[in-house]
């Protein structure tokens, strides 16, 4: 299920490869898939969901985001890539948790306001209140 963040961002739970026409009938452009090979079994490989994705003419990246957390390096690809994209962008992890989390954080690097962020977050169902501190941080040094 693609939930909706903003006009530039939804987020989603694991896609597959046969899913990637679908997105692009949607109107995105880009997919971000912010899950770790192998993170689960049966999990299909990030290279199969690349591969499609370009063969559809979608962007790709691949940022994977641990459950050791999230790094200054991986927010500020998100937010190449967000600011690279021309259009709306899809980004994946397993529950779509994570790729929320990341926007949010890519988005506060570039001077959105916590609260702001915090309340679209849960307009799409998503709970990013115990990132407030982070949010704050990354605000502080963007």
């Amino acid at each position: 299920m693609i939930r909706r963040i903003d006009d530039k961002v939804s987020v989603a739970p694991q896609i597959e490869p046969a899913d990637v026409a679908g997105i692009k009938a949607a109107g995105f452009v880009a997919i971000v898939n912010n899950r770790p090979d192998d993170e689960q079994d049966g999990q299909p490989a990030g290279d199969a969901i690349r591969d499609a994705a370009l063969a559809a003419g979608l962007t790709y990246a691949a940022i994977p985001v641990t459950h050791a957390g999230f790094s200054f390096p991986q927010v500020q690809a998100m937010a190449d890539v967000l600011a690279g994209a021309d259009g709306p962008v899809l980004a994946f992890c397993r529950s779509g948790t994570r790729s929320c989390s990341l926007w949010a954080l890519a988005r506060a690097s570039q001077g959105a306001k916590a609260d702001v962020l915090i309340a679209a977050g849960a307009g799409a169902g998503y709970d990013l209140g115990g990132l407030r501190p982070l949010l704050d941080q990354v605000g502080s040094a963007g």
